[in-house]
């Protein structure tokens, strides 16, 4: 039974704006980010709670996500301004792994407050470092209210629920599978609140900015050129690498050289493709000055990288 009465802090929008993000350079970059980031999904606990209950969940270098299946849960942390009350259907995500309380009550002293709750809790992991420039666009505690997250929200906690009920064959790998979908819904949902975005995610839906990173993504191995971007981005050349620097905090060419180097291991990992060839699809005009480049952006060589590729699928 769905709780009632409980206030919504002032940080938990329950209107989204819309914008039209299927239509723009936005939606493209997004696919590239999360093809080459690799995340990774698991569901760790399905947790039914009742009384008075305190869950910890400590630092950790991924990002915790909780969804509240039924009930009421208060979580408290240090990087939130005042306690956190989700309902039934609300989507919580720590990107950033920041420490945080599940709790029955929103401050310790209310022994008399006690809440059933049935919450759904898992991690979030990209491939290495290479996600940390979105990791960091997003907020340290990013709330997605039902309300506002809407049928694909709502099917998709039902849909957890029900493998999570039944442990049938194979639903651990369908419960993965389902909340890679989650963190994408919750990005969505980030991005529509364009008075909070910073960041990458600030770029991707800024018209002076979107078109540029569209170009990047799309044909990184182009020789590409400030002054290319800019007329791609309808600006000056000047004006341009100005913008880019202040909300993405490098300038361009940088950005265009690490994101060739993250490219560069999503490729590394398709045994099919040479060195040589990623090297060549990357725009570099020889393998020495690829795998140079790949040091200097990774730390260890191309070689390297193909074997922690087979590691990992091992």
């Amino acid at each position: 039974m769905r709780h009632t009465g409980c206030p919504r802090p002032a940080f938990m929008s329950e209107t989204p704006v819309t914008p039209d993000l299927d239509a723009s350079p936005a939606e493209g970059v997004l696919q590239s980010l999360l093809a080459a980031y690799q995340l990774r999904a698991r569901l760790t606990d399905r947790l039914e709670l009742c009384g008075r209950w305190e869950e910890p969940e400590p630092d950790a270098p991924l990002a915790w996500f909780h969804l509240v299946e039924q009930g009421r849960c208060y979580i408290r942390a240090d990087i939130l301004p005042r306690p956190l009350c989700l309902e039934a259907g609300d989507l919580v995500l720590f990107p950033g792994g920041a420490a945080h309380l599940l709790c029955s009550a929103a401050e310790p002293a209310q022994e008399s407050d006690q809440a059933s709750a049935v919450l759904l809790c898992g991690e979030f992991e990209f491939e290495g470092q290479a996600a940390a420039p979105m990791i960091q666009a997003l907020p340290p505690c990013l709330v997605v209210p039902s309300s506002a997250g809407g049928p694909s929200l709502r099917g998709l906690a039902s849909l957890l629920r029900d493998e999570a009920q039944r442990r049938a064959f194979g639903s651990r790998a369908v419960m993965d599978k389902l909340s890679d979908a989650l963190f994408v819904i919750a990005l969505r949902h980030h991005l529509q609140q364009r008075g909070e975005l910073r960041g990458l995610l600030s770029a991707l839906v800024d018209p002076r900015l979107a078109p540029a990173l569209a170009a990047i993504h799309g044909a990184p191995g182009d020789s590409w050129t400030v002054a290319s971007l800019a007329e791609r981005a309808h600006q000056s050349r000047a004006a341009f690498a100005q913008r880019f620097n202040e909300v993405l905090g490098e300038p361009p060419m940088r950005y265009l050289a690490r994101w060739r180097m993250t490219e560069a291991l999503r490729l590394l990992r398709d045994p099919r493709l040479s060195v040589a060839a990623v090297s060549g699809q990357l725009g570099f005009e020889t393998e020495a000055a690829f795998r140079r480049g790949f040091k200097r952006i990774h730390g260890y060589g191309p070689g390297q990288a193909r074997r922690n590729a087979r590691a990992n699928k091992a």
